[in-house]
């Protein structure tokens, strides 16, 4: 009789996490932003058919990288469990720890199933409250379903650690909408110009949302071309 082929559990899980580190390498960025009346969102982006950054719910969004058939599964999901929870309990029942949770759990049941590719996304789920009193929320979900909570910036995408870097050096407390945007396009720029012939962020180049704690019940915005181009020509 053979011998059975063997591959430790060990073995198994580096080559998953190689494999994914691959695919989100290729990943455009996107940074999330406390600024002084909440988080703002901007994500490498020129496609105007496909959004890295959605609202789940009333106070909450999801930022996310990688492959795209997969995120917008989740994207799905989270909005159907969000309203499904509201509706049968109280909104103020949906948050984004609990929205993390179902994620991190989804995530990381295919990331263990020895059969079963891993998921090539990472996903932030952001979130604000109406009250001076409470602070933004942002959860980093990796593609083994770990999770953590980040202070005042975060990013996901293949650079992250290099615009991560540049964000400790740069970013400071209680930014205006218009001055966080620029630094989020200062620092793209920055990092792509490392590695190519000079590059310049356009408003028609980045996707730009920020969930806005000032404003009503539903604290999403998403801003079009020609807002960001308003918002970023101020800046400038």
């Amino acid at each position: 009789m053979s011998t059975p082929y063997y591959v430790s559990p060990g073995q198994i899980w580096e080559d998953k996490k190689v494999f994914v580190d691959r695919g989100i390498e290729q990943a455009k960025e996107v940074i999330v932003l406390a600024y002084k009346d909440g988080l703002l969102m901007v994500a490498e982006n020129p496609r105007r058919t496909l959004f890295k950054i959605s609202e789940i719910y009333d106070r909450i969004a999801l930022a996310s990288t990688g492959r795209v058939s997969e995120y917008e599964a989740l994207r799905v999901a989270g909005i159907r469990e969000a309203e499904v929870k509201g509706y049968t309990y109280y909104r103020e029942d949906v948050t984004g720890k609990w929205l993390t949770n179902i994620y991190s759990q989804h995530i990381s049941a295919i990331a263990q199933a020895w059969d079963v590719k891993p998921l090539e996304i990472e996903l932030l789920v952001c979130e604000v409250d109406g009250r001076p009193d409470v602070h933004s929320q942002i959860y980093k979900i990796s593609f083994d379903g770990t999770y953590e909570e980040l202070d005042k910036f975060a990013v996901i995408g293949g650079r992250a650690a290099a615009i991560t870097e540049s964000l400790y050096e740069t970013y400071v407390e209680g930014l205006e909408l218009k001055d966080a945007l620029h630094l989020a396009a200062r620092i793209f720029e920055s990092i792509e110009s490392k590695e190519s012939e000079p590059y310049h962020i356009t408003p028609e180049t980045i996707e730009v949302s920020c969930l806005d704690s000032t404003i009503g019940r539903r604290k999403f915005r998403r801003f079009s071309v020609d807002e960001i181009a308003e918002i970023y020509n101020h800046a400038s």
